[in-house]
């Protein structure tokens, strides 16, 4: 499981300098070695001075870049964490939190997409048979919610750290684990990413559609 959809360069963003494309190309690779010994031989079972070996760097090359070794299999957190908050700042004037959403998680879902939790199976497994990825991967559930609580704040006008933007969070926080979770769980079943797609969306219907009471139109953009 990656954490992050690919993102492309705006237009008007200027080429990186050599020196920031050969950093770049640096960190590429040294993901990537990590993820096909991650997957051959298991993450708990391969060390950075393995990684750096394959990569022809040194250890301290990889630790620069990726400060735990965690980061190297979820090396695509950030937008991980900043997705649900995203979400709230791209949607349309007028439209509630648990709208935006829910259209959002659907549009994820039909794409397959990394953030909404598909990673093929490999990648899930490695995931459920690491105890440290496992972890990191809950650590972060925590922090794309603190991120939407902060984002429902803002949008309400209420302060941050307020229990109203931290419940409500928290409730959309625990249908986006959820379905995360099943996906995950059917990646591991050996269900396509088609067959997973149709079942998450009709079971995101139900889930969201349980938070409608109290959520259908609290905080609008």
């Amino acid at each position: 499981m990656t954490t992050e959809a690919n993102s492309s360069a705006s237009p008007s963003a200027s080429p990186p300098g050599l020196r920031e494309s050969k950093k770049q190309q640096t960190r590429q690779l040294i993901s990537d070695v990590a993820t096909g010994l991650f997957l051959s031989q298991g993450f708990e079972q391969t060390t950075i001075a393995d990684i750096a070996a394959a990569a022809r760097v040194a250890k301290k090359t990889v630790t620069n870049y990726f400060p735990r070794k965690e980061d190297l299999a979820l090396d695509h957190q950030d937008a991980f964490i900043a997705s649900l908050a995203g979400t709230l700042a791209g949607r349309r004037p007028g439209t509630p939190a648990l709208a935006a959403l829910r259209d959002a998680f659907v549009e994820a879902a039909e794409a397959a997409n990394p953030v909404a939790g598909f990673s093929g199976p490999a990648f899930a497994r490695m995931i459920a048979d690491s105890p440290t990825l496992s972890t990191r991967l809950r650590d972060l559930h925590d922090l794309r919610e603190a991120a939407l609580a902060d984002a429902l704040a803002d949008a309400t006008g209420t302060p941050r750290g307020d229990v109203t933007p931290r419940t409500a969070a928290a409730l959309l926080g625990a249908v986006h684990r959820t379905l995360f979770r099943r996906i995950q769980e059917l990646t591991l079943a050996g269900e396509d990413n088609a067959r997973i797609s149709a079942v998450v969306t009709a079971e995101a219907d139900t889930a969201f559609g349980l938070l409608e009471p109290s959520l259908a139109d609290y905080a609008p953009a």
